[in-house]
């Protein structure tokens, strides 16, 4: 019951924000801590910082600490009431913030740090630090526990291998209760003990026991006697959505990373997949967006400016080819084709999130799996169909409401209303077409290609959207002006 209740929340996760209680007890936090930072001496300054560090939990002011100044950060670090304290703070804070606290640390500091941290969170940790005080830090650290950060380090970014914690509970299958529950009393540094991996003599994985049955069953029994099988295991090489998707879908709060020869090698719990969904999210978000900055950090205007910029290029260069465009057609600019200029924002914008729309919820199935070989034909006729139906209904739509605004004296047609009714209607439809094929297929290119695939639903597809759809509409105006004058 209590795996489901934490599986449950990676499922959970709600997309958007909304007022909470913790959300007014982060300003409330930050508010009083600008009020302590603008005292007039530094030593009342120390004193009221640690004043609430001592009210707030380390958690808190993690998040609150990426808001401050980088100079404050150090000092709300350094006032956690332990170095258990200080361990929360690190994890739960940002990139920039672990940067400001280190440069205002000694390499001593860290290391204490660090050595009382789960490996798998101080890989992440160490990221943050230079190379040459990376190298010092882990020459510092206890053999044993610099070897399990080296072990979890040397595997890829973004795979099992670098979301597993090495530190867990493994018995041979002859071990029993009583023993098992001795070894763990005597080991409290290990949080992992929801799953004990039961393993052979010759160290594969044959099951595992959860935490229950060793309070509810006798001491002598054996874990052979009580073990359940493992339904579900990872490679360290599996990449971090198939770990997601895995443990979402089966509700799996430790699941199991083994080698080629299904020995066990680490652990992937429920906090590190829902920190690894965080991360996919995160830039999930900014691919859509054309950018490659880090969504819920708070990075400077400068850094997030040169995140935007490279795409915010592409757009400025489509916008100039659509002005080669328009000027191209400059010498037909007459009668019934000058009023359908006055329609380029509307085709352009009708059309874009037309495309948009079905890239992104292509893109949708991607992210989250459910984009299989077998229903990839069905998912591409569907969005096909619906954006072909949106062309139609909106195309025709268009037209009827221009002749009918016209009729009522409002639009100030001059030359032909119903022809410019036709014009913009079948231009529209035209355009709507070229962007539900734009936004259909791009996404399958990009991922044939090597590229996010959520890029396509930003900036790329807007800027060739324009283009085509703008051309489109042109040509179909032109053709169907003609044959009306």
């Amino acid at each position: 019951m209590g795996e489901e209740k934490h599986a449950e929340t990676v499922s959970e996760l709600a997309p958007i924000h909304r007022e909470s209680r913790t959300s007014s007890l982060d300003d409330l936090l930050l508010e009083k801590l600008e009020k302590a930072l603008h005292k007039p001496t530094q030593s009342v300054v120390v004193h009221d910082v640690a004043k609430i560090a001592a009210e707030h939990s380390a958690v808190d002011l993690a998040i609150a600490a990426s808001h401050l100044p980088p100079h404050a950060r150090a000092v709300l670090f350094q006032n956690c009431a332990s170095v258990e304290e200080q361990i929360k703070f690190m994890i739960t804070t940002d990139s920039s913030t672990r940067i400001a606290v280190f440069r205002e640390i000694s390499d001593a500091e860290v290391v204490g740090v660090i050595e009382q941290m789960p490996p798998d969170e101080a890989v992440e940790v160490l990221e943050d630090l230079s190379d040459r005080r990376y190298r010092k830090v882990i020459e510092s650290l206890e053999p044993s526990k610099a070897l399990r950060i080296q072990e979890i380090e040397k595997n890829a970014r973004n795979t099992a291998g670098r979301l597993m914690t090495n530190e867990f509970f493994a018995f041979s299958m002859e071990a029993t209760i009583g023993q098992v529950s001795a070894t763990i009393r005597n080991n409290p540094g290990i949080d992992l003990t929801r799953r004990i991996f039961v393993l052979s003599q010759e160290g594969e994985l044959q099951g595992y026991v959860p935490a229950r049955n060793l309070i509810i069953n006798a001491p002598e029994l054996t874990l052979k006697q009580v073990m359940r099988p493992v339904l579900h295991k990872v490679t360290a090489d599996t990449p971090r959505e198939e770990v997601v998707d895995i443990s979402e879908r089966y509700k799996i709060s430790a699941l199991p990373v083994v080698d080629d020869n299904d020995r066990l090698l680490g652990v992937i719990t429920y906090e590190d997949v829902l920190d690894a969904l965080e991360d996919i999210l995160d830039e999930t978000i900014g691919s859509v967006a054309g950018t490659s900055e880090k969504v819920w950090e708070n990075e400077s205007v400068l850094k997030r400016f040169r995140s935007r910029s490279p795409w915010l290029t592409v757009t400025l260069c489509a916008g100039l080819v659509n002005v080669a465009v328009m000027s191209g057609f400059e010498r037909f600019e007459q009668g019934m084709l000058t009023f359908a200029l006055f329609f380029v924002p509307l085709i352009t914008g009708m059309s874009g999130n037309i495309g948009i729309q079905c890239s992104t919820v292509l893109v949708r199935s991607m992210a989250l799996g459910q984009m299989t070989p077998g229903n990839r034909r069905d998912a591409i006729k569907r969005e096909l169909s619906m954006g072909l139906l949106a062309g139609l209904v909106f195309g025709a739509l268009c037209g009827i409401m221009l002749y009918f605004t016209n009729f009522i004296g409002i639009a100030g047609i001059t030359v032909r209303p119903w022809a410019i009714g036709l014009i913009v209607s079948m231009g529209l439809f035209g355009a709507c077409l070229a962007g539900t094929l734009l936004g259909v297929f791009s996404p399958f290119l990009f991922a044939r290609l090597g590229v996010d695939p959520a890029v396509a639903s930003g900036p790329i597809v807007t800027a060739c959207n324009d283009f085509f759809s703008m051309t489109i509409y042109f040509l179909i105006a032109l053709g169907m002006g003609a044959l009306i004058l």
